[in-house]
């Protein structure tokens, strides 16, 4: 019968035995760890233009995404923050062409520095995660949670769909009949499990829902002139990112800084996995609730 029992918690900036350097090469082995999905180290060490080396730099494979992280054992303080945030800027300005988001590591994450970081969040697209270490006899643990996140910005800014409403022509123009029409068969699904009233608001970026003229869009639509790009928003899950690989669905990659998932999606999808569709777009209005 095995033990249950509550192991020891450790202060790592205390024990002489590890270094930053050392939770540096476990994170860099298996970036998995840290809980922001299944990443690739990028770069260790990244030496800095002005001054200073990059803890770590992780890549999302799929997305591209790229993540600046800087470790401290301890508390968190005002040149760790200091530092985390000028690395993350210089970074997104040395390769605009990706997306960047700013990581910081520390075994506490203070309640005064959790607010300042919270005052950057939206604006500066920043991840604080606590590194909690437990003794096992001679080995140590770590567990890593994310106490704040990235703050999820709508892909839909509600102000601009005010300002940059078109028409149904536009589309067709920018796609075609037939991959607008696919759009109006999705919004049947969607009318059909969710007592209907719902149309498709025509913007200048994508298609979004409406009802009642409140729009509600859990699900975004951008003809293509070959295909149909699908937006459906839902917190990242194993599950449902199982769901979209067993079913060999066209899947773009997932954004997590708005929270989506981004499907190609062509006629024969609509027809052979209609019922997989439906259930995600079911699962994402309930969401939205």
């Amino acid at each position: 019968m095995p033990d249950i029992f509550r192991p020891e918690k450790i202060n790592l900036a205390n024990n002489p035995d590890i270094s930053e350097s050392k939770i540096q090469d476990k994170i860099a082995e298996n970036p998995a760890i840290l809980g922001l999905g299944d990443l690739v180290l990028k770069d260790k060490e990244r030496t800095q233009p002005r001054a200073g080396r990059l803890d770590l730099l992780l890549q999302d494979p799929d997305t591209q995404r790229r993540y600046e992280v800087e470790i401290q054992l301890g508390r968190t303080d005002e040149s760790h923050i200091i530092r985390t945030i000028e690395y993350w800027d210089t970074e997104r300005k040395r390769y605009p062409q990706y997306d960047h988001c700013a990581v910081i590591v520390a075994e506490e994450i203070t309640t005064r520095f959790h607010n300042v970081i919270g005052l950057f969040n939206g604006s500066i697209p920043i991840i604080a995660i606590q590194m909690n270490a437990y003794k096992f006899g001679d080995d140590i643990g770590l567990v890593f949670t994310t106490v704040l996140d990235e703050l999820a910005l709508g892909s839909v800014d509600e102000d601009e769909e005010v300002r940059e409403v078109t028409d149904r022509s536009y589309w067709v123009d920018r796609g075609t009949e037939e991959t607008v029409k696919m759009a109006d068969k999705l919004l049947a699904v969607i009318n059909e499990f969710s007592g209907g009233g719902y149309e498709l608001k025509y913007n200048k970026f994508y298609i979004g829902l409406a009802k009642n003229g409140q729009p509600n869009n859990f699900a975004v639509f951008r003809p293509r002139k070959s295909s149909l790009n699908l937006e459906i928003r839902l917190p990242y899950s194993d599950e449902v990112q199982g769901k979209i690989t067993e079913n060999d669905l066209d899947d773009i990659g997932y954004m997590k800084r708005w929270g989506v998932y981004r499907l190609r999606l062509n006629e024969d999808d609509l027809k052979n996995k209609k019922e997989l569709l439906k259930e995600l777009l079911i699962m994402a209005y309930e969401n939205s609730k």
